[in-house]
């Protein structure tokens, strides 16, 4: 814990911290961007919810099958090299998408492997911020340092779909994909200079270095002895396994439920981003019950009210669709920030590698399955089904994460923690 108080009490930590954040911002604007071009570019081309399921599913992929043998690594090796090498990895593969787009050689397969190789990138980076973060910033922070991550995912919706549709009106594929590879940069430049903290690593018996294994299955010892986190972790399951195909398919709905275009997309994405803000500002304002999973479990049955909602509105009723999307992007950072925060603030910096990898596995493990039902059931029988299902799934789990002591109770961490520290 050294390496915590040392650096996240230091009173210089925000320039370092908020230099690096900033250029990872601007990243994720890029990114994002690119992302809307290439899913409206696949929904005009294709037409399918299948190609748009099994886009997704490259995404996930990795994060369901890497991630487990990622943590050890991310707690073993220097985070800030391991952001270095995924950044500039990502931006590699994304260069040749925009080579491709500029010879016009594109397949749909190159772009099923492009976001596999940019997923796999993305799985060694996201846990390497994270547990970066609880070392650069005090405790006390956290939770306000998660709810500008929030802040950021929200606004971040408003401008990139936005942002996307009028680029597709103004530049070819090539053009847009290419802006992703110059806001990787200014995610890049910044590693080079600030140093990030590492967390002490930990000892065998006879205080012998552990080994790669020893420190897999003491990730896993650790999530399972937490009984609170494994009810969040079988709830995200369920919920994830329904949830994910139907955003996967939110460009499919807007095009042929509600009969509109990329700017129709654009507005719904928009939105929810407005929504995000508000609730990022809300959840700051106000703070949150005393117990923070409170919180949680109330946002996570916003969201399933606001899903359901999304299920159910007619197709000439754009507008209330729109309202569903705001509700549910309130709800998102009061359910996510409460409960990040109670993760960072929790899992000791030495676990929290192993720790986020493995829950972050575990919770997307079922969603290929959904997605490969959702593109052929949808292309069968109609999208709706998918958010009616979802939103009734979500906004049950909710309830019944009230009803269950150990959820309710994990915030005082993992089995026999707070006895050792008593």
């Amino acid at each position: 814990m050294d390496a915590q108080i040392s650096t996240a009490e230091s009173k210089n930590w925000k320039a370092p911290f908020f230099t690096i954040w900033t250029g990872q911002a601007l990243s994720l604007l890029g990114s994002q961007v690119v992302q809307f071009a290439l899913i409206w570019y696949l929904t005009i081309r294709t037409g399918s919810a299948t190609v748009l399921t099994t886009v997704t599913m490259m995404a996930l992929l990795p994060g369901v099958f890497l991630s487990p043998f990622i943590g050890p690594l991310v707690d073993r090796w220097n985070r800030r090299v391991i952001m270095l090498v995924a950044d500039s990895s990502i931006a590699l593969v994304t260069l040749i998408l925009a080579l491709l787009f500029a010879f016009d050689v594109i397949q749909v397969w190159h772009i099923y492997v492009i976001m596999f190789v940019r997923a796999v990138g993305g799985n060694f980076h996201r846990p390497a911020m994270t547990a970066s973060t609880s070392l650069m910033v005090p405790k006390e922070h956290l939770t306000r340092i998660q709810g500008i991550n929030q802040t950021l995912n929200g606004g971040l919706n408003i401008v990139a779909a936005p942002l996307g549709a009028v680029l597709l009106e103004l530049l070819p594929m090539k053009g847009i994909v290419a802006i992703d590879v110059v806001t990787a940069l200014f995610a890049i430049t910044p590693l080079f200079f600030i140093p990030i903290p590492q967390p002490e690593r930990g000892s065998g018996e006879g205080g012998t270095p552990t080994t790669f294994f020893q420190e897999l299955m003491e990730g896993f010892r650790y999530v399972l002895s937490w009984r609170g986190l494994l009810g969040i972790l079988i709830m995200a399951t369920m919920i994830n396994f329904l949830l994910s195909p139907a955003t996967s398919l939110l460009p499919l709905l807007v095009k042929e439920h509600f009969q509109g275009d990329a700017l129709q997309l654009g507005w719904i994405n928009s939105i929810f981003g407005i929504g995000v803000v508000t609730g990022g500002i809300v959840l700051g304002v106000w703070g949150g019950f005393k117990r923070r999973i409170r919180t949680t479990m109330m946002g996570l049955i916003g969201i399933g009210v606001g899903t359901l909602l999304l299920g159910l509105i007619p197709g000439r009723a754009f507008s209330l669709a729109l309202l569903a999307m705001a509700i549910t992007g309130i709800m998102m950072p009061i359910t996510n920030g409460s409960l990040g925060g109670i993760m960072q603030a929790t899992v000791d910096p030495g676990m929290q590698g192993r720790v986020f990898s493995l829950t972050g596995s575990a919770a997307t493990a079922m969603i290929p399955i959904g997605l490969a039902l959702a593109g052929v059931l949808s292309d069968t029988f109609g999208i709706q089904i998918w958010f009616q299902v979802g939103g009734i799934v979500t906004l049950l789990m909710g309830f019944v994460g009230f009803a269950i002591p150990a959820v309710m109770n994990i915030e005082d961490g993992p089995a026999g923690r707070s006895d050792q520290q008593a």
